[in-house]
């Protein structure tokens, strides 16, 4: 029988995040104050973070060691296995080799659980009682539900009605964790009230659904928020991913051609690729291709442009220079709904704008054509999410087959699918809508921003 997993043991485990600051081609624009529109300081931000998350958001330190109370819950389900897609590249006529990171072997089904434990922990610390956050899909929140189980913490988690709806089961498994989840826009908060007023019907957005749960944060000095991708130090959480899959790729001496992992807020695309990136960088691996995939109703890299916008509709956030559809985009009902943010994180797109980077596109029904295939060959239902990584693998491994170069194509396989069945549902019965974002709707949203660009 051929070995198709590569496993690591606990002990190979990596005891360090790997943060890409200093490496980064020139360095990012900092964040600013929306009322000063000076930069922001450390202070401005301790009343919604822990001021050891704040230091890693801002930190020079290519490496900052994991706690040994982190790495004790993370090894309940990491190191996370690395998979040789044998039976897709038969599918696919592919001379490709084509791996697979897998990060929904944990309780919550998502790598969300990476960043999600070491801040509970980073709050515990700091004295904090309460959480609150937003979630789109679900995964986040289900991540975080556990994670503040594990250090005793209260979590309050505001979830796009659209998915609040359209994934039930993910409300049930926060709920089961104690959390207390509410469809957002909602009626708890100034923020929610006023978007009902205007759209009582809303669908809500993630900018939203992060308006509503700081403003509770703001509100009470034992609540802190937590946000599940786009900052530097949720960025930094994941790379534990790519370190990983370097070792695992180095047990059978082989190197990936191209990095492929889906993007929304930026948080799974920069955990597997940037422990990659770094070697890039360094002039290591000058030709490595890695792309970010994007659904085309929400194409924030491909569409978007490279601007300082809020990270919510309120304006509680700072400003950041980030690709952005405008912070008030409210986008189509797709069932990806992990990758229904208007902005990328701004250490990805920095990485965009200065070429380091690709970034593609494509439509609902065509990403979950490649989830089929990929459940009939691998035997693994992807979350939505990820079945943008995996469409993306599939097109390249059709180029190779196209031009027969057997290049090396690794992808991160995100989260499973099991409670996403809904819109497996739609599918199957026809029901999913191939949705092209119109280049006039984006204007519209892009017109609402900051005027200090």
């Amino acid at each position: 029988m051929r070995e198709n997993v590569i496993h690591l043991s606990t002990k190979e485990m990596p005891r360090q995040y790997y943060n890409i600051l200093p490496d980064l081609p020139s360095p990012l624009q900092p964040p600013l104050n929306p009322q000063t529109k000076e930069p922001v300081s450390p202070e401005d931000l301790l009343a919604i973070f822990p001021m050891e998350l704040i230091e890693q958001e801002m930190s020079p330190q290519r490496f900052i060691d994991i706690p040994e109370e982190i790495l004790e819950i993370y090894s309940l389900s990491r190191p996370t296995p690395l998979y040789r897609a044998y039976r897709l590249e038969e599918l696919l006529g592919t001379p490709a080799k084509i791996y697979y990171k897998y990060e929904g072997v944990n309780p919550a089904g998502s790598h969300k659980t990476n960043t999600a434990i070491a801040q509970a922990y980073y709050n515990k610390r700091a004295g904090i009682k309460r959480i609150t956050t937003e979630t789109g899909a679900g995964q986040w929140g289900s991540a975080l539900s556990i994670a503040t189980q594990h250090f005793g913490l209260k979590l309050q988690v505001f979830m796009v009605k659209v998915s609040f709806h359209q994934k039930p089961y993910r409300k049930t498994l926060m709920q089961m964790h104690g959390a207390e989840v509410v469809p957002s826009p909602s009626n708890l908060t100034q923020s929610g009230r006023a978007i009902l007023e205007q759209e009582p019907d809303s669908p809500g957005s993630l900018g939203i659904a992060i308006s509503e749960a700081i403003e509770l944060a703001v509100q009470d000095r034992e609540t802190n928020y937590s946000l599940g991708s786009v900052l530097n130090h949720v960025m930094l959480h994941q790379t534990i991913i790519g370190q990983e899959a370097k070792k695992q790729l180095e047990k059978v001496g082989d190197y990936p051609d191209i990095i492929i992992a889906s993007a929304g807020g930026g948080s799974n695309f920069a955990g597997l690729s940037f422990p990659f990136i770094y070697d890039k960088l360094r002039g290591d691996k000058k030709d490595l291709r890695v792309i970010a995939i994007e659904p085309a109703s929400c194409p924030t890299l491909t569409k978007g442009k490279y601007l300082y916008d809020l990270g919510d509709v309120a304006g509680y956030t700072p400003l950041i220079k980030m690709f952005t559809l405008g912070h008030s985009f409210v986008p189509p009902s797709i069932h990806a709904g992990g990758l229904r943010y208007h902005g990328m994180a701004p250490t990805v797109s920095k990485l965009y704008d200065e070429k380091v980077i690709e970034a593609q596109s494509f439509h609902q029904i065509e990403v979950f054509d490649a989830a089929r295939d990929f459940l009939k060959a691998e035997g693994i239902l992807p979350a939505p999410e990820s079945a943008h990584a995996i469409k993306g693998a599939i097109s390249e491994a059709l180029k190779c087959k196209e031009t027969g170069e057997a290049k090396t194509i690794l992808f991160n396989l995100s989260g499973h699918g099991f409670l996403d069945l809904g819109a497996y549902e739609s599918y199957i019965n026809n029901k999913l809508e191939d949705y092209q974002l119109p280049e006039e709707t984006i204007l519209h949203y892009l017109a609402d921003l900051p005027d200090i660009q």
